[in-house]
């Protein structure tokens, strides 16, 4: 196990010392002692507890602090990742974040032009070390969001990988990864922000900070609600 150290220390956003990622962990893991079972526990407790909210503050290290998002109870996928890999540390089970860019076949029409692409630059993921392998887990959209859009909640069973599907119940293509880039120990922030200014353009990623700085939020609607491309 110390070669998985890192993956199981708490770190300034991944914060599974917090005392509450520390009591959600407990909670969720409902006295299970197979760290499979835990884990997906705790996946699907993150997945649907925490409402995908893409419009949500990213280019803070608190922005992915593990107990703040897990207050907050809304993040994009890497905020959800973070909280993730917390309490799967603090349940003993080695977890990093992952990323990836992904093209996002099915998506909003208001957050298409929000973003100006239908890329989702560094898509976060978490990996649990299970049963001696590292298998990645995809927390991102909770099962009200997925029915919307007419694709499965993403399951995950703790011994296969869980990443998005290709396509949706209606064999329309969903999701397509580009490019893989590494897996971290903590959450790159300064990274993920360079990766935004290089795929929708710092032009405008300063301006949704500049948005975030003067008005507290980006947009005022609620992602579960906006329309849906067919």
């Amino acid at each position: 196990m110390d070669a998985h150290r890192q993956y199981l220390a708490a770190t300034n956003m991944i914060d599974s010392d917090h005392r509450h990622i520390r009591a959600f962990a407990a909670e969720v893991s409902g006295g299970a002692t197979d760290p499979v079972q835990k884990a997906v526990r705790l996946y699907r407790a993150v997945r649907d507890g925490i409402r995908y909210d893409p419009y949500s503050p990213f280019y803070r290290e608190q922005d992915y602090r593990a107990s703040n998002v897990l207050e907050a109870g809304r993040g994009f996928c890497i905020p959800k990742v973070s909280l993730l890999c917390a309490v799967a540390r603090a349940s003993g089970i080695p977890a990093r974040a992952g990323f990836a860019t992904v093209r996002n076949h099915l998506a909003t029409r208001q957050l298409l032009e929000f973003l100006g692409s239908d890329l989702f630059a560094y898509h976060g993921f978490a990996e649990l070390f299970l049963e001696g392998k590292w298998v990645k887990a995809t927390p991102a959209f909770n099962k009200e969001l997925c029915a919307r859009h007419n694709v499965a909640p993403l399951e995950f069973n703790g011994r296969e990988d869980s990443v998005f599907q290709p396509y949706n119940a209606n064999q329309e293509q969903y999701m397509e990864y580009l490019q893989f880039h590494g897996t971290f120990a903590d959450i790159p922030v300064a990274d993920i922000v360079a990766a935004w200014e290089k795929a929708y353009g710092r032009e405008r990623v300063r301006g949704w900070i500049e948005s975030f700085e003067r008005f507290g939020d980006l947009r005022r609607g609620r992602f579960d609600r906006e329309d849906v491309l067919k």
